[in-house]
C-alpha cells in the first residue's frame, strides 16, 4: 500500500473496514487481537497501527512489531489463527503498520485468556457477539448445522403423518415404513438431545417441513405477505397475513388435486387478486399474471430454503402497485456474491431441507433458478431485470412490475 493510500483511509475515518490504534511499546496483545478477530469475523478489514482515533500519526515503537503481532497476538491470543498481510509505511517521519485482514475461512474466530470470547465489527468499534450472532458464526464456519438442532419441547406428534407417509411413500418410493422414530432420526428430521434423554425431538428441518403448526413453536418458520396499494409502506395495507403451515404439500397423486395445499401454493392463492387478473382471449378467460409465475416460485422457494434459521424473522413477500420485493433473513451463506450467485455457485446452508425439496422437485439439482429461470423470464414478461440486495441481516429481491 503507498502512503497516499494509508493517508487517504486516515483522512476517510474510522468505520466497519478500518480501525485505528495507537502503538506504544506498552500496547497490549489482546486490543489488537480484539480488532482482527472482529474483521476476520466479518468481511476482513485494515487496522493502522500508530494512527490515534482522531487520526493523528503516532508511529509504532517496537522494533519487531511483525514478529511480535504473528507470535504474540495472532499466536497466543487467537484461536483460530489467521494470518494477515504486514506493510510498514513511513508518513510523517513515524512508521505505521498496515495490517490487511482477511474475511475468514474457519469462523468463528475467538480471542482465548481464560475463555473464548467472540467480537463482530460494528461501525467503528469491535463489540462482543450475542449468543445468536455466535451461532451464526459456528454455521457460516460449517461447525453447526442450525437445521439439525432440537426443537425443544416437541415431539414426533406434532408431526404430520398424512405428509409424512405421503413423502416417504410416493415421493421416494418406499414399500412401508415400520419404525417411524428411527426412520425420522436417520433423516434427522427428529433428533436425540442426548443418547439417553428419552423421547426425541423434532428438527429445525423435521419442523419447518412437516409439522401440522411449525409457527407454534418456531416464530420465523412462516411466510409474511403484505400488499399495499401504493409505492410505499403505510397504515392501509390491503393484505397483512402471517402463514404457518407445513412447507410441503398434500395431493391425491391419481387425481394430481391438492387435499392440502402446499406453503408456496397458499401464497399464490393469497396474493393472486393482487397481482393478477382475468383476461378475455377470443371466447375464453385466462389469468393473467403481474409477475411469470415461476419467477416467483422460485425466489420463494430460494428465500425459505437458503434462509438462516438463527434469524427470528419469517420471509417476507411485499407487494406494491409498482414492484415485488422478496425477503429472506440473514446475508447470503458462506461469503458468496451476488455476481456468484447469479451465475449458478452453490454454497448450501441448509443441505437437509435442500434435499427434501428437490425431492419435490420445488428446487432443481444445478443452481441455476436465477440464471435460467427468473432473469429471461422477467425479461420477456417485461424488460425489466431484477434488483439484488445483500446485507449481513437479510437479502432481497426486487421485481419490478414494468
Amino acid at each position: 500500500m503507498l502512503p497516499s493510500e494509508v493517508r487517504r483511509l486516515i483522512e476517510a475515518g474510522e468505520g466497519h473496514e478500518v480501525e485505528f490504534k495507537e502503538a506504544p511499546a506498552s500496547l497490549r496483545p489482546e486490543r489488537v487481537a480484539k480488532a482482527i478477530v472482529a474483521f476476520a469475523n466479518g468481511q476482513g478489514g485494515t487496522i493502522l497501527l500508530g494512527v490515534k482515533d482522531d487520526g493523528k500519526v503516532t508511529g509504532i515503537e517496537r522494533a519487531n512489531m511483525e514478529e511480535w503481532l504473528m507470535d504474540t497476538v495472532i499466536g497466543q491470543h487467537m484461536e483460530p489463527n489467521i494470518t494477515p498481510t504486514y506493510q510498514e509505511v513511513e508518513l510523517d517521519g513515524k512508521k505505521v503498520a498496515v495490517l490487511g485482514v482477511p474475511m475468514g475461512t474457519a469462523k468463528p474466530y475467538a480471542i482465548h485468556s481464560g475463555q473464548q470470547k467472540y467480537y463482530l465489527r460494528a461501525g467503528k468499534i469491535s463489540r462482543g457477539a450475542d449468543r445468536s450472532e455466535i451461532l451464526r458464526l459456528f454455521q457460516s464456519g460449517g461447525l453447526l448445522f442450525v437445521e439439525k438442532m432440537p426443537i425443544h419441547g416437541s415431539s414426533i406428534d406434532d408431526m404430520d403423518m398424512r405428509r409424512l407417509q405421503d413423502y416417504f411413500i410416493n415421493v421416494l418410493g418406499e414399500d412401508a415404513v415400520n419404525d417411524w422414530e428411527q426412520t425420522l432420526l436417520d433423516r434427522n428430521l427428529l433428533v436425540k438431545r442426548e443418547p439417553q434423554a428419552g423421547a426425541p425431538c423434532c428438527s429445525y428441518a423435521g419442523y419447518i417441513l412437516f409439522a401440522t403448526d411449525p409457527k407454534r413453536s418456531l416464530p420465523q418458520a412462516g411466510i409474511r405477505l403484505l400488499v399495499y396499494p401504493g409505492s410505499e409502506e403505510d397504515y392501509d395495507a390491503s393484505l397483512d397475513e402471517s402463514l404457518s403451515i407445513p412447507f410441503v404439500g398434500l395431493e391425491e397423486k391419481n387425481e394430481k388435486k391438492f387435499i392440502e395445499r402446499s406453503l408456496p401454493n397458499l401464497v399464490l392463492h393469497y396474493l393472486q387478486p393482487h397481482i393478477s387478473k382475468e383476461k378475455l382471449v377470443g371466447m375464453q378467460r385466462s389469468r393473467h399474471w403481474d409477475y411469470p409465475v415461476p419467477v416467483i416460485r422460485e425466489l420463494l422457494v430460494n428465500a425459505f430454503a437458503h434462509r438462516d434459521w438463527t434469524k427470528q424473522r419469517d420471509v417476507r413477500i411485499t407487494v406494491f402497485k409498482d414492484r415485488m420485493e422478496i425477503n429472506s433473513p440473514g446475508a447470503l451463506p458462506n461469503g458468496m456474491t451476488i455476481k456468484q450467485m447469479i451465475a449458478g455457485q452453490q454454497e448450501i446452508r441448509n443441505a437437509n431441507i435442500i434435499r427434501i425439496l428437490r425431492d419435490y422437485e420445488f428446487m432443481e439439482h444445478k443452481g441455476m433458478g436465477i440464471r435460467r429461470q427468473v432473469l429471461p423470464l422477467m425479461k420477456e414478461r417485461n424488460n425489466t431485470e431484477p434488483e439484488f440486495e445483500a446485507t449481513e441481516s437479510s437479502f432481497k429481491v426486487t421485481l419490478h412490475r414494468e
